[in-house]
């Protein structure tokens, strides 16, 4: 049976599903989650529990070798959402708003709404500060509620100095460094109303089918979680990840710079002892999230639309603490790049699948279109892996790609990873991720032929950066933005 023949057919089982005694389009619930790394117990982690996430991946088909498009926050979701990598658009980091950029171009939930979808989000979808979530996308949306806000008012409520796990380390700028337990109920923290939210959603009648994109803030900085996941996860049972030394010394100048990046923070933490702690806590905050993703889910099983709902679960990139001696993000390597990805298709994925062929999320664009029967628009870069959750071990040729500021480009097959830098920064790295999984050997001198091989994967050009934020003035009230020489001009003529 041909493919073409096979992908109809499936289609035509999963339209068949019947929402309210018609047939319809299916409806699509999309959950993403923040700075979360690989350690969910689906893909072999054992360092916090997440029977939610484990639950979700055997509904459907969990990819073990999905990447985010690049590991920062805006980037990452600004490929996602467009299908777009940076490369192409420019958008390299968080100080690009994508609105003022390219006015008309028509992000994931704009086009679903654009033909005929009720389209709903609520918490962090796109990046969460201002500029960045223009309201006209939306039929509805939830605004975000920051932990970061709730932590400061419940120790001042309490008449407690919020850092008493860190009351000796310098307070961050944005006060966002900052970790520790709160006495709450995982629906009290922000990311508690966003999911309430959606569970009332779900709870409705819904007139059409409907795009819902939930954007959990957890496990991002600040890292507070409710009390209970720290007690679940005593602090002599956080394992550090492994800061080998002499790690970087095979790594050229381009992978040099960006291991640095946030090492003062490193510094500091580990200044004053408190790495072990700040792990325990971004690992309750995924614990937490855990929770909420299993009480969204209850609410989802208990609507009307459980049976012709295709479900997605993404974290927008990953999260180090030491490797390579370096903390957070912004890095090429695995360990801001690899993340969780499930996709539950009904009629279509295989309970309990895996995929381990690379993918990088720019596909989720043209597959989610795809799958929903609407024409996928042109000028998109993310593949559509629709033959994937149809036969998840078949023949793949295409790599994830993940992009990171200008020029700077890695490249993950099922095996290897070849990270290119630009002239500035300069340099290659080729690691074999089956014998090496922390990427602790780079082997380009010594396998040219396969560095050649990956570098047809490498853009002709990379786009220039557009202007940044400082190039605008952002009006909230009318989400709007003028040139900020455009507006000197006016002022001037007055």
């Amino acid at each position: 049976m041909s493919y073409c023949h096979t992908f109809l057919v499936a289609v035509l089982c999963f339209f068949s599903v019947q929402a309210s005694g018609a047939a319809q389009k299916p409806n699509v619930l999309m959950i993403i989650v923040d700075d979360m790394n690989d350690w969910v117990g689906c893909l072999g982690s054992d360092r916090v529990p997440t029977t939610n996430i484990d639950a979700l991946a055997e509904r459907g088909l969990l990819f073990t070798n999905a990447h985010a498009p690049s590991p920062k926050c805006a980037p990452s979701r600004a490929a996602i959402l467009t299908g777009r990598r940076a490369s192409t658009t420019g958008l390299y980091s968080n100080s690009h708003w994508w609105r003022p950029a390219y006015p008309d171009l028509v992000t994931l939930p704009q086009y679903f709404k654009n033909h005929g979808y009720h389209v709903a989000g609520g918490g962090k979808v796109h990046h969460h500060t201002d500029g960045f979530n223009p309201p006209d996308q939306w039929d509805d949306y939830f605004d975000l509620i920051t932990d970061q806000d709730l932590v400061v008012d419940y120790f001042k409520d309490r008449g407690e100095d919020r850092r008493f796990f860190t009351d000796k380390m310098p307070r961050h700028p944005n006060d966002s460094l900052d970790w520790g337990p709160m006495e709450v109920d995982d629906m009290e923290m922000g990311d508690g109303h966003t999911v309430r939210w959606a569970s009332e959603f779900l709870a409705r009648e819904q007139e059409k089918p409907f795009f819902l994109a939930v954007g959990l803030f957890q496990p991002h900085l600040p890292f507070y979680a409710p009390k209970k996941y720290f007690d679940k996860l005593p602090l002599e049972n956080v394992e550090l990840p492994i800061n080998k030394p002499g790690d970087l010394d095979d790594i050229p100048p381009g992978g040099q710079e960006m291991a640095a990046h946030r090492r003062k923070d490193l510094r500091m933490i580990e200044q004053h002892d408190d790495l072990r702690r700040c792990l325990q806590s971004y690992l309750a905050g995924i614990a937490h999230a855990d929770a909420l993703i299993g009480i969204l889910m209850d609410a989802f099983d208990k609507s009307a639309y459980h049976n012709n709902t295709i479900i997605v679960l993404l974290s927008d990139h990953g999260y180090a603490f030491g490797e390579k001696d370096h903390f957070a993000k912004n890095t090429l390597w695995e360990r801001s790049t690899h993340v969780p990805f499930i996709m539950a298709v009904p009629g279509m994925t295989t309970p309990g699948s895996r995929s381990s062929r690379p993918v990088d999320l720019t596909c989720l664009y043209p597959t989610l279109v795809r799958l929903c029967d609407l024409p996928v628009p042109a000028g998109l870069d993310g593949a559509d892996i629709t033959p994937l959750l149809q036969e998840p071990d078949m023949p793949w040729e295409r790599p994830a790609i993940i992009d990171f500021l200008s020029g700077n480009r890695a490249i993950r097959t099922d095996h290897c990873r070849y990270i290119h830098y630009d002239k500035g920064r300069a340099g290659e790295e080729l690691y074999n991720l089956q014998s090496d999984p922390e990427e602790w050997y780079n082997l380009i001198g010594r396998f040219p032929g396969k560095a050649n091989e990956l570098k047809a994967w490498l853009p002709p050009s990379y786009a220039d950066a557009v202007p940044t934020k400082k190039a605008y003035h952002f009006h909230k009230e009318t989400y709007s933005w003028t040139q900020r020489d455009q507006k000197t001009k006016e002022q001037n003529s007055k």
